[in-house]
């Protein structure tokens, strides 16, 4: 069905394909009504060539500008950039021969307060400013005068509360030696207190009674030697009879006291040979380095110049620690940096003390244990490297215990004593723990002086040995205090 018929009609045959009529594709575009040109947008813009940056942009479609006839004709006119533009005009005609720079040769006109002299120009007060002073102390706030009050009169109607005064602060009270020492001798005591009033209590005197005591006494580290003395002095005009308890700890003290008289004694300086070196041994843990530190307290507060050495070359925290001790007690300390050669060290200590004119030099060693011949030897080459600087020295070795180790500080003793000469003792850590009677054993078998014991980490820690104070605090017969 072609176009333009109705349903109705019947269509015509097609004609052949050369007669058909395609002329209305030549046909020119309708026109379109004014209406719709003066609606459609203008991109007319964008066929315009771009300005330069410095030029001004063409104004916006649809907006309105005003331009200044007067404005435009002021305006000078922009030419193309030029190697001359920073002479801003003076030299486009000016041939360079013609330029006169003569004005630069002139001198400059004097200021106006020339003729002042300097001291007159510039403040005094301002010449010199001030160092500023760091240590001056601040003003005190005025202090109001203290105006008496008149009384109240009774009769008045009212009266004043008294106004209590601030109590002062209380002391710090430090226990006192004995007592400290009866607590760090506690453990030992106790053992013995409760052994012997389970052996004596309701019991005869006769064989078997001091056997136990016997076996008691040597568990507590009294060595056999003391043990035998105290049975035997027992025994004498008691056998047969009965006992008590407190006069058996009675005889226990007087025969401990016996037995530490000979060896506590004070230690000794020759300052004739100054300094008078002290050489301080031990193994790991005992307290060697703590030691030092509280008997260079000691020393210095007697007016003594003490140097210290930080011979410990083997661990970082003991040298850091007698630094700290250094610092407490105000004496120098020679220090060398981790795994420097200990002997090397003492040699340079010993002559650093020389010249600052100390009285005595401490000297700290690493921590040895008695079994290691290759440590040992070390400790041989240091005494040997200070005999080389000073024929007697050291003077004094002394040799830190450990109160807990027991049977086993014996070994130590006599191992040290043979290799380093020890000539003395002290005696550290006697806190609850402490099994004290292992001293009574070495006095008894080494007859070295006891000059310390060290009962605490304070700086006040470390007390001379008292053979009465510790035999009495080690029996139970030590009065109570509060």
């Amino acid at each position: 069905m072609l176009l333009g018929q109705t349903a109705g009609e019947q269509a015509e045959p097609a004609e052949a394909d050369d007669g058909a009529d395609f002329s209305w594709l030549e046909a020119p575009e309708p026109i379109e009504s004014a209406e719709a040109t003066a609606e459609s947008p203008d991109f007319s813009f964008l066929e315009q060539p771009i300005p330069p940056e410095d030029e001004t942009p063409p104004p916006v479609a649809g907006e309105r500008r005003e331009a200044s006839e007067a404005a435009d004709a002021a305006a000078p006119a922009v030419g193309p950039a030029s190697e001359d533009d920073h002479l801003d005009g003076h030299g486009e005609d000016l041939p360079d021969e013609e330029a006169d720079f003569s004005w630069l040769d002139a001198e400059l006109p004097p200021d106006d307060d020339a003729a002042l002299e300097t001291s007159e120009r510039i403040d005094p007060a301002f010449d010199e400013a001030p160092e500023p002073r760091t240590d001056a102390p601040l003003p005190s706030p005025p202090q109001q005068p203290v105006t008496a009050r008149p009384p109240v009169d009774p009769e008045a109607g009212f009266r004043l509360r008294e106004q209590a005064t601030p109590a002062a602060p209380a002391p710090e009270v430090t226990a006192p030696w004995l007592q400290r020492l009866r607590q760090g001798l506690s453990r030992s005591s106790n053992q013995l207190s409760g052994s012997i009033g389970s052996i004596f209590t309701k019991r005869r005197l006769d064989e078997e009674t001091l056997q136990d005591f016997e076996d008691v006494l040597i568990q507590a580290d009294l060595g056999v030697e003391t043990a035998l003395r105290i049975t035997d002095r027992l025994s004498e005009g008691r056998f047969g009879r009965e006992i008590a308890s407190q006069e058996v700890r009675s005889i226990l003290a007087d025969e401990i006291e016996k037995t530490l008289a000979p060896v506590a004694m004070p230690l000794e300086l020759d300052l004739e040979k100054k300094p008078h070196v002290i050489l301080v041994v031990g193994v790991n843990g005992t307290g060697k380095t703590t030691t030092i530190g509280k008997l260079a307290a000691k020393l210095s507060r007697a007016g003594l110049k003490v140097t210290l050495c930080a011979g410990d070359t083997f661990r970082a925290a003991a040298v850091e620690q007698l630094k700290i001790w250094g610092e407490r007690t105000g004496s120098e300390v020679v220090a060398k940096a981790i795994g420097a050669d200990a002997a090397g060290l003492a040699f340079e200590a010993y002559d650093r003390a020389v010249e600052n004119d100390s009285d005595v030099l401490i000297i700290d060693t690493a921590g040895r244990l008695q079994n290691k011949s290759e440590l040992m030897a070390e400790l041989e080459k240091i005494i040997r490297v200070l005999g080389k600087r000073e024929p007697d020295a050291p003077h004094t070795v002394l040799l830190t215990l450990d109160a807990t180790t027991g049977q086993n500080a014996l070994n130590q003793v006599e191992i040290f004593r043979n290799v380093a000469g020890v000539n003395g003792l002290v005696m550290t850590k006697l806190d609850g723990t402490a099994r004290g009677g292992i001293l009574v054993a070495i006095a008894a078998k080494h007859k070295l002086p006891v000059y310390f014991v060290g009962v605490g980490e304070g700086i006040d820690d470390l007390e001379p040995f008292k053979a009465r104070d510790f035999a009495s605090a080690i029996a139970g017969t030590a009065p109570a205090t509060p």
